[in-house]
């Protein structure tokens, strides 16, 4: 029986509670498809930082290093600052991982109503490819007379062809994979930023010929924002910055019924390091510990991380799983309008693999 060893990271408020229902549906499927997955609960986050003062521990990284996957919940509390949590965990390990890949699929599933009009299951399925790195979000700048009237500060976002380039091609073989509409969108804002996006735009178009086969359009931030809402069911394959993928996942999430049923997966695509998966939604502190949060999003990067490791066929059952417990509309959580908790959620998708 192959092994994994998973390091789980439940962080902070609903992510522990959604990531205990994912390992019970992938621990479901080990003996069928013979694997076992190790897991090594880590308890960093938050609760951590008020202990310590610190997200993770000095040597996390290299702690880390030494796992197959990472599995992790949600980051975030509302007596910390959210720069204090992301840059203090997440992003420290997208980063020293080289996950340079985000990928955020939103799917209208069976039983599920979108708010917008007319669209039904299947209608819209759309992945976002989000650059994971660099972009918005390198943190690179500083503070200048911090506290005093005249505080300042400067953030730089970091665009290299290099990172750029990656990251779109990976998008365009994405597309080249896909049972769908065989188009690549990328999204900009070259107008208003007219040094590093158009470092983006000047690799997608380079990028672009190598795929005769596959369809392509180029979007402002702001317009495609705009086409989410009025024509979702066009799009196939997005690949974004690290800000403008971050803002269109959540509307992809809200456009498909909730983001309750969005996971996502953080993937070094050379598989030189370990990938992390987790579900888009936050730590929801406003329903922690109330046992009604969505595990969906997190049964969901479980799937993906078990594609990731080589066990796609046991990915797709949890996959079809989800679908037939969603259709049937009988256990459904607050967020999809029913009154089910975590633990039934996870329960039914566990017997809808049987």
């Amino acid at each position: 029986m192959e092994q994994h060893d998973i390091a789980v990271i439940g962080g902070d408020g609903i992510g522990v509670e959604v990531i205990e229902q994912g390992i019970k549906v992938m621990d479901t499927l080990g003996s069928k498809h013979d694997f076992n997955l190790n897991y090594t609960e880590l308890p960093w986050g938050s609760d951590w930082y008020f202990k310590n003062g610190s997200m993770m521990p000095t040597d996390a990284i290299q702690q880390l290093s030494t796992y197959d996957a990472i599995y992790l919940g949600a980051v975030g509390h509302p007596d910390l600052q959210d720069h204090v949590t992301l840059n203090g965990l997440l992003l420290p390990i997208r980063r020293a991982f080289d996950q340079y890949v985000c990928l955020r699929p939103s799917v209208l599933y069976p039983g599920i109503n979108s708010p917008l009009s007319g669209y039904e299951s299947g209608d819209i399925d759309l992945v976002v490819v989000r650059e994971n790195t660099e972009g918005e979000y390198a943190n690179a700048g500083g503070f200048q007379y911090l506290d005093f009237s005249t505080e300042l500060a400067v953030q730089t976002a970091i665009f290299t062809r290099h990172g750029c380039e990656r990251v779109i091609k990976y998008a365009f073989d994405l597309a080249v994979s896909r049972a769908g509409k065989k188009r690549v969108t990328s999204i900009t804002k070259s107008n208003a930023q007219g040094y590093g996006m158009v470092v983006w735009d000047r690799a997608f178009e380079r990028i672009a010929p190598q795929y005769p086969g596959i369809e392509t359009e180029s979007l402002l931030i702001d317009a495609a924002c705009m086409e989410f809402i009025r024509r979702p069911n066009s799009f196939d394959v997005v690949v974004g910055s690290n800000l403008f993928g971050d803002i269109l996942t959540d509307i992809g999430g809200m456009i498909t019924g909730s983001i309750g049923l969005s996971g996502s997966a953080n993937i070094d695509p050379e598989r030189r390091f370990p990938s992390m998966f987790e579900p888009v939604h936050g730590s929801a502190p406003d329903i922690a510990g109330k046992g009604i949060a969505n595990p969906i999003a997190a049964i969901l990067s479980g799937a993906m991380m078990l594609r990731h490791l080589g066990k796609k066929a046991a990915g797709s059952e949890i996959e079809a799983a989800v679908l037939k417990v969603l259709g049937n509309g009988t256990v459904l959580t607050p967020d999809l309008g029913g009154k089910s908790n975590t633990v039934d959620m996870g329960d039914s998708i566990v017997a809808a693999l049987a």
